[in-house]
C-alpha cells in the first residue's frame, strides 16, 4: 500500500462558465483591452494583454495584467466550485484563459525576480493541467 497515496481521490474537474460574447471578440480581432473593459472577469482577455506586454518587454505591466488575469480566475474558479486543487481541464476552452493567464504571472513573476511565485505558479500550473502546461510551453 502506497502511505502516500491519496484515498479520498481526486476532486472532479472544474470548468469555468463560458462567456461567449467575449469569446467572440476575441476571435474576430478585437484589441483585449477592449474587451477586457468590457468582460473585466474574462481572464482570457488579461492573458493576452500580459502576453503583450510580455513580448515588448514591459515585464511589470505584463505581471499586473497576468494577475489580474489570474484572479479574476481563481473567483470563477471558486464560484464553479473548486478548492483550491483539482484538475481545470484545458481542452474545455472556457477555462484556458485562466491557464493562460497563469502560465504569463509565472513568466512576467520571473522576469521582475518574483523566483518563488514565478515556481508556484508553474507548479499550479502543471498540476492543474499538464495539457496546458505542455500546449503554453511551461
Amino acid at each position: 500500500m502506497d502511505l502516500q497515496q491519496n484515498l479520498l481521490g481526486e476532486p472532479p474537474p472544474t470548468r469555468l462558465p463560458d462567456t461567449p460574447e467575449a469569446a467572440r471578440a476575441m476571435a474576430e480581432g478585437t484589441d483585449p483591452a477592449k474587451v477586457a473593459a468590457r468582460f473585466p472577469a474574462y481572464s482570457a482577455a488579461w492573458a493576452a494583454l500580459a502576453e503583450r506586454a510580455f513580448e515588448a518587454g514591459e515585464d511589470v505591466a505584463a505581471y499586473a495584467y497576468a494577475r489580474t488575469g489570474y484572479h479574476r480566475g481563481l473567483d470563477q474558479l471558486r464560484g464553479a466550485g473548486w478548492k483550491g486543487h483539482g484538475p481545470i481541464p484545458w481542452e474545455h476552452e472556457p477555462n484556458r484563459g485562466f491557464l493562460h493567464a497563469l502560465h504569463m504571472l509565472a513568466c512576467a513573476a520571473e522576469a521582475i525576480g518574483e523566483n518563488e511565485e514565478a515556481e508556484r505558479c508553474s507548479t499550479l500550473l502543471r498540476e492543474s493541467s499538464p495539457e496546458a502546461a505542455e500546449a503554453l510551453g511551461a
